[in-house]
């Protein structure tokens, strides 16, 4: 029989957290517990796919022009139906839809939040049983409660963030997530149904040996890019190189796994996407704010992640993530060779 007696459950931990915020009145602790009820309905999905008819291909594009998977939209509408269903949120931007989500409900109108999320990140693994992910952001609208939500209210640095995380859905099923005060990690257990706190305060390696970077891309990458990448597979006992290459093809799984180990995710710009392809909004802005609260870096290459001001709801950016040194590195052999 399992031991659950100290045991801290994700609503518990929530609820002692609130504390933090002097005046708070839990609006965002009742935003997150539903999220994380959310996470749990995706997860049991994502665990029975290739039994219950949610593999394979949807039939139909997102506003990216890439091909929906059946999971995509499953998960796309049990979050948007769980934050409908809190009453702390008016709006909602998906990298599923084109335009915001505006919840029209006198509710939903007071809600003190927006949200943004890739509601499940790393499709192209669904069907090989992969890791796969959902990354969210959450933030205090701009717009007056009680009015509609504006695009206006998704228009914040990543630095005006209340709240991100991701949950992975791999060997077991984790949710991660900070509002400022640290990152904490929280593990799905099946025999009770709960999220459970089994990683407190998480702090990513100031360095590491891991390096995550798409090389199928390499004769696209600029000239900082393919240098570093050189760097990392050169014999360095000082330094304890070569490096290791560990590239999954989903954010949340190749992030998740150098927070805990140390090491640095790549997606730059290339010749063919000048712009990388991670969007600002949902995916690198709740990632650099966990990178950050857990002692790591987060930068387009030139700038700070969490001070870009977005300009468009899909908006890409170069990413470059993880631990403080091997960014810091990274930068130095963007600004020496591409200013070449």
């Amino acid at each position: 029989m399992t031991e659950h007696n100290n045991v801290q459950t994700l609503n518990q931990f929530i609820i002692h957290r609130q504390a933090d915020y002097p005046g708070a009145k839990g609006e965002l602790s009742r935003l997150l517990h539903h999220i994380g009820i959310a996470s749990k309905i995706v997860n049991r999905a994502v665990s029975k796919a290739g039994l219950v008819d949610v593999l394979g291909k949807y039939g139909a594009q997102n506003v990216q022009g890439e091909d929906q998977q059946k999971l995509d939209v499953f998960a796309d509408n049990h979050f948007i139906d769980a934050l409908k269903a809190s009453g702390e949120c008016c709006a909602i931007a998906s990298e599923e839809n084109e335009d915001i989500i505006i919840f029209e409900d006198e509710m939903s109108r007071n809600g003190k939040y927006v949200f943004a999320m890739d509601p499940l990140d790393g499709s192209s693994n669904i069907d090989v049983n992969a890791s796969i992910g959902t990354i969210f952001s959450i933030y205090e609208r701009i717009s007056p409660r009680g009015k509609l939500a504006t695009i206006e209210d998704f228009m914040q640095e990543g630095t005006k963030q209340v709240a991100a995380g991701y949950v992975i859905y791999g060997s077991s099923t984790m949710l991660v997530y900070t509002t400022g005060k640290g990152v904490n990690g929280f593990t799905l257990d099946p025999s009770i149904g709960e999220f459970c706190l089994s990683h407190p305060n998480i702090k990513t390696p100031k360095t590491g040996r891991i390096y995550s970077i798409n090389e199928g891309n390499y004769i696209n990458f600029p000239s900082g890019v393919k240098k570093y990448i050189k760097y990392c597979q050169e014999f360095d006992k000082k330094s304890n190189r070569p490096y290791t290459s560990r590239y999954i093809g989903s954010l949340v799984a190749d992030f998740h796994r150098n927070l805990l180990k140390g090491g640095i995710f790549i997606y730059p710009e290339t010749s063919t996407n000048l712009n990388g392809k991670l969007r600002l909004m949902y995916e690198c802005n709740p990632v650099a704010f966990i990178a950050e609260q857990a002692g790591g870096m987060a930068t387009d290459g030139n700038v700070r992640i969490l001070e870009i001001k977005p300009d468009s709801l899909h908006q890409r950016v170069p990413f470059y993530t993880g631990s403080t040194n091997m960014v810091k590195k990274t930068e130095e052999f963007l600004h020496f060779f591409n200013n070449i």
